[in-house]
């Protein structure tokens, strides 16, 4: 049974997020002792001066690593690294904050009820800007809101996903499957737009059978960059996403047209024209179809670069 637990966050100048969010983890209550784990993605603002300043802090110790390899991909794989012999290693966002709570049900989740990943309830943080008026809940998704609802469950398929922001794993399953970590081909860097690193986990996770489990007393609190607040944001995520299926994901088709399968042209025109018409009725949901254009044009550029195989 896990008796020891780390909670880990990968940093990238958010400095000034880091005295509530390391302040916030002192005070869960957990069943075993638990330390931090703060990886420092190499950050050019003064970072190590305030994780400096709050390891002189009473409270849970708090351990400090930098990565200099840029991107979310080498800190995230740091921090497993790092804590590869802890019993249970919780994942948890620079722009997040746990709420009560959080760190006991995720030991409960891979200690009593067997899982060996579990992951929780992410809620977004609109302060102090608000949230737009046509950023309905499912474009919200893409933000890293997460929500099954009240009753916890377990996670067969990725209909159901968790994400990387608010996880916890036994140690021991990354043990037992060394080559397990994030994929490099879904990194992404400093304050760039894309990623998919924590769908290709769950993924990952999946095909080996490991068992996983929603709480969704595991919540936490996520703020939202105000940049992101725009639907250039989301038209551009779901690009890169486009991008990542083509080139790594889907397989080769014959007849190309220009290197493109000519389904995929007839995909992206598709979705352009519903686009358009939602632009010209004033009809909700342009945003969401938006980004499905955007994607589809993400997956024919991808494509058209990818290596033969």
């Amino acid at each position: 049974m896990p008796t020891t637990l780390t909670v880990a966050f990968c940093t990238f100048k958010r400095a000034d997020r880091l005295d509530k969010l390391v302040t916030a983890l002192r005070a869960q209550n957990s069943p075993v002792p638990f330390d931090i784990l703060a990886v420092n993605n190499d950050s050019p603002d003064d970072t190590l001066d305030v994780l400096a300043r709050l390891q002189a802090l009473p409270g849970a110790p708090l351990r400090v690593v930098t990565e200099a390899a840029p991107g979310i991909v080498p800190a995230r794989n740091r921090a497993l690294a790092e804590a590869i012999d802890s019993g249970i290693l919780v994942f948890i966002d620079d722009d997040e904050l746990p709420q009560p709570g959080f760190l006991e049900a995720a030991h409960d989740a891979i200690t009593n009820e067997g899982a060996q990943c579990a992951g929780g309830r992410i809620e977004i943080d609109f302060s102090p800007c608000g949230r737009p008026a046509w950023l309905d809940d499912e474009v919200a998704g893409f933000l890293g809101r997460l929500d099954h609802g009240s009753a916890p469950l377990w996670i067969t398929d990725e209909a159901t996903p968790v994400w990387s922001g608010n996880t916890a794993y036994a140690m021991k399953f990354f043990r037992d499957h060394p080559g397990l970590r994030f994929d490099s081909r879904y990194n992404r860097a400093g304050e760039g737009i894309g990623g998919g690193e924590d769908a290709m986990m769950l993924r990952g996770l999946l095909l080996l059978g490991a068992k996983i489990r929603y709480r969704p007393d595991m919540a936490v609190w996520h703020a939202v960059d105000r940049w992101k607040l725009n639907p250039r944001y989301f038209l551009k995520l779901h690009y890169q996403a486009g991008l990542r299926q083509a080139q790594f994901r889907l397989p080769d088709f014959p007849a190309p047209l220009l290197g493109i399968p000519p389904f995929l042209v007839r995909q992206f025109f598709s979705h352009s024209l519903k686009t358009l018409g939602l632009l010209l009725t004033g009809k909700p949901g342009l945003v969401r179809q938006a980004m499905n254009a955007s994607n589809a044009l993400g997956v024919m550029v991808g494509y058209r670069r990818r290596i033969p195989s």
